[in-house]
Order: structure tokens, then sequence, then C-alpha cells
């Protein structure tokens, strides 16, 4: 079962023909993992900073938002080539009712944002014994 339905966004805002050196809002590249216990999220989230990254659980959404400045003073900067974007991060996933969300925990490094969503008990697998009638 998977507890990640679906997504509130499109997967990428920009491809880089179209939005090479521009600004804006961008999507977050993400892989989601399930184990066996939690399910992982994984989300590039380059220029952003811990301090600058705001999650939110809230009724079955999760949504990843970071605000990337940028790198230099647009009106003072004269470009020769210009083909990296800077811009803010949002993408928004529904959760399912398999989370338990008072456990959810985050960690930023190098980049990359990784969610740790804990399945709710009720929800994991588990070992039935099968009783034997000896009469």
């Amino acid at each position: 079962m998977m507890a990640i339905a679906t997504e509130r966004c499109q997967p990428n805002c920009c491809d880089t023909d179209s939005m090479m050196g521009q600004t804006g809002t961008f999507a977050p590249i993400v892989d989601i993992l399930e184990k066996e216990n939690e399910w992982l999220l994984r989300a590039d989230l380059p220029g952003a900073t811990a301090e600058t990254i705001d999650l939110r659980y809230e009724r079955g959404l999760m949504v990843i938002r970071a605000s990337v400045p940028a790198r230099q003073d647009e009106k003072e900067t004269r470009y020769l080539v210009r083909e990296y974007g800077v811009g803010d991060f949002h993408r928004a996933f529904e959760v399912g009712e398999g989370i338990d969300a008072s456990r959810i925990e985050a960690a930023f490094k190098d980049g990359v944002l990784t969610l740790h969503l804990p399945k709710a008990e009720e929800i994991r697998p588990r070992k039935i014994s099968v009783q034997c009638d000896r009469n």
C-alpha cells in the first residue's frame, strides 16, 4: 500500500531549453522509497539552507517550500552567458492515512532534503501465528 498517493503540482516547472537562466519557482526533483517501517522522500533543493526550508504537514498534505536567494544583484550584473536558473522551490504531496504524522522527521545535507515518513503501526506488516487445534 502506497501512502504517498499523488502530487498537487507538476513534477518540474522547468525544462532546460525554455528555463535556462530564468528565475521563478521550481518543483524539486524527488525520489520516494518504501522501507519496512517508513517511506523516505528525498528532494533536491540546491542553494537552499535548513533555515530557508519550510515543511508543513496538514490534513494529509505534505508541502515542501524553500527560498533560494539570488546569487548576485540582478540589476548590477551583466551576463555573458546565463544558464543557471535560480529560484524558490515548492512541491506538495497528498499523503495517505498510513503515516504517523507525529513522528515525521526531516534532515538536510549537501542540498538534499530527506523526509522520514513513518508508517502507522496499524498498516505495518505483521506475522500472524497459526494455532493448531489438538483435539
